[in-house]
């Protein structure tokens, strides 16, 4: 009687974006740092907030914010020809967002320009559409696709020449940093890798508002304690810009943009909207939450 085989799959586009990711996340020397949060004054405004926006972006923002502020962490090692430390003027993130390729669940990465310049409605707009819209309507999906389809060597020089040629690309293509969390399942990670310089990522949230908020950083950019402060701003910024911003606006009606005090005046960028990817516009504030916010 013959004994039952197994069979063999082809790897799928975000199956081969993941074993990239992974190959040039091997080689950095990360190390996590955590720290409980409690964002129990966040629950009730952010039920009431008009968009009642994922705790992913007021994750985001806060560290966004924090970015600002703390030049280190808008920094990435690079290699070629000789090693250097590049800092870009302005944060973005590259989030982790779970969606559905030909019947499997895959990682994609939604991209976020400049998320400290951009309202809560913004951020969830954007976020929305990277959720939503079909995979072949968004460019950034629609290109790593495409791209993955490319032979893996071509692939691999692709990645490593983007992470270690040109900063600019470097931080526009992937991101200044990651941000990953299993807290809605239920679940931590304990240690995500990443070839960015820092990761940002956060467990369950209890129904008294602790969270385990963990840092995960590049060691031969950052150091501990560092990292360890700015967990602590982190920590500060959402009891302080956050909370005030899901108190105060926006609503429906109108976004009211963040005081002056909480977010520093806006960089002159040229930004894409989601589905938009070769029409710029210029960041302004929003008069409602209807349209998409700014994304890469």
């Amino acid at each position: 009687m013959h004994e039952p085989k197994g069979r063999i799959l082809p790897l799928s586009g975000p199956r081969r974006f993941i074993i990239d990711l992974v190959h040039f996340a091997r080689q950095v020397p990360s190390t996590p740092v955590s720290r409980v949060v409690n964002v129990s004054a966040l629950m009730e405004p952010r039920e009431h907030h008009p968009s009642r926006p994922s705790w992913a972006l007021l994750f985001m923002k806060a560290y966004a914010l924090v970015g600002v502020q703390h030049p280190p962490l808008r920094r990435a090692l690079l290699e070629f020809p000789w090693p250097r430390i590049y800092e870009h003027p302005w944060m973005n993130c590259a989030l982790a967002i779970e969606r559905s390729f030909q019947g499997d669940d895959g990682v994609f990465v939604g991209l976020f320009r400049a998320p400290e310049q951009q309202s809560i409605c913004q951020l969830q707009e954007a976020l929305r559409f990277y959720k939503n819209q079909p995979l072949e309507r968004v460019g950034v999906y629609r290109r790593a696709l495409a791209f993955s389809r490319v032979p893996r060597p071509i692939r691999r020089l692709f990645w490593w020449s983007t992470l270690n040629v040109s900063g600019f690309k470097r931080a526009k293509r992937f991101g200044t940093f990651g941000l990953t969390s299993y807290g809605a399942l239920g679940a931590e990670s304990l240690h995500p890798i990443s070839p960015l310089t820092t990761t940002l990522t956060f467990g369950p949230i209890s129904a008294t508002g602790d969270v385990v908020v963990k840092l995960i950083y590049d060691h031969r950019v950052l150091d501990g304690a560092y990292v360890a402060r700015r967990l602590r701003d982190i920590d500060e910024t959402l009891q302080g810009a956050i909370l005030d911003e899901l108190r105060d606006g926006p609503f429906p009606e109108r976004v009211q943009p963040p005081s002056s005090s909480a977010i520093p005046a806006p960089i002159s960028l040229k930004l894409h909207r989601p589905g938009e990817i070769d029409t710029p516009a210029e960041i302004r504030p929003r008069e409602d939450c209807s349209p998409p916010g700014h994304a890469i």
